[in-house]
């Protein structure tokens, strides 16, 4: 269905339209894929991935919010929106755009962020009063073109996140865990587990909404998820998991990529076994693992404002900022 805009760039065939269902899989993950290459973002996708995430999307109906750019049939950028309950009485209005580069820079970006705002004050409406709502947008370190245009349209930035790359998996130090704890192999019996400390953790994380059973469901058929990397820590007198890394490696990304880079992700300590050495030895057995599994290279991305000190522990342990991505928000008009 064809969105109707008041003031649209003087681009012949020009459209702006909802998503239409399975057909237009194929274009949406090509333009994310190369909008991704030219904000020299790692991310590579196709139409299957995308149907997979559409499955298990929170708060979001891509039929209604999903706004396209469509140029004589052929979509050439588009924007996704959801929302969530924030923190501190907040409920964030998220969206973010995906624009082919040859595309850019004609004016479609404004208005598919401006078509975004409006849609979700009209979805807000419809909403329980009593929460400030706010509009978000995520921009990466190298889309300086969107950082403008948010800022140019009243966001201000909020929260810095960190790329960290370890760029060798050479003079790897296994520290050892503290007494009382051991490593075991993860089967699927302890997959819930596992997800208990996951959902923990993500308690203590900045704007992170509660996660669901949908979110546990999402992560069993993620391509990420890859036990057989995973390091799980659980302590041997509760038969409690207390720490984990669920390590991962994303082969079409390296083959896209040409190396060979594992992700040290999903870094989770329970609360009584933080500031212990846990963290620190998990991580060296994960850095072995992807180094056993042909790895050169590992990454993680990390929080610069989590209280926990993280970035120094990853510091310590090899890693080193590559590159940094803005939160911003924009209080929404009552």
């Amino acid at each position: 269905m064809t969105i109707v805009i008041d003031a649209v760039p003087a681009i012949p065939g020009l459209k702006f339209r909802h998503f239409q269902g399975q057909g237009d899989f194929t274009q949406l993950a090509a333009v994310l894929t190369a909008s991704s290459a030219a904000d020299q973002m790692d991310r590579v996708v196709d139409a299957d991935d995308l149907a997979r995430a559409f499955q298990h999307m929170i708060n979001c109906d891509p039929f209604k919010d999903l706004i396209i750019a469509d140029v004589a049939g052929k979509v050439v950028g588009y924007s996704r929106g959801w929302w969530e309950e924030g923190v501190s009485s907040q409920r964030v209005y998220s969206h973010n755009g995906f624009m082919l580069p040859e595309w850019r820079r004609k004016g479609i970006g404004q208005v598919l962020l401006n078509s975004m705002e409006q849609h979700f004050r009209e979805v807000s409406a419809s909403h329980l009063p009593g929460l400030e709502k706010v509009f978000q947008v995520n921009v990466t370190h190298f889309q300086v073109g969107t950082a403008a245009l948010v800022e140019r349209s009243g966001y201000h930035p909020v929260r810095y996140y960190d790329l960290m790359v370890r760029p060798s998996l050479d003079k790897i130090i296994a520290t050892p865990l503290p007494e009382g704890l051991e490593i075991r192999p993860v089967f699927p019996e302890h997959y819930r587990r596992v997800w208990q400390l996951v959902v923990e953790v993500s308690q203590d994380e900045w704007g992170h909404p509660p996660l669901t059973e949908d979110d546990y469901q999402e992560w069993l058929t993620s391509p990420e998820f890859q036990p057989d990397l995973w390091q799980v820590a659980w302590e041997i007198s509760t038969n409690r998991v207390v720490g984990e890394v669920l390590t991962f490696i994303h082969h079409a990304e390296n083959k896209q990529f040409n190396r060979l880079r594992g992700y040290t992700e999903g870094i989770g300590v329970t609360r009584t076994w933080r500031r212990r050495g846990v963290a620190s030895a998990l991580i060296s057995r994960s850095l072995l693992a992807q180094k056993s599994a042909g790895m050169t290279e590992s990454a993680l991305v990390v929080d610069t404002a989590n209280p926990s000190g993280a970035t120094h522990l990853y510091e310590s342990l090899g890693f080193q900022v590559t590159k940094r991505d803005t939160l911003y928000r924009k209080l929404m008009e009552s």
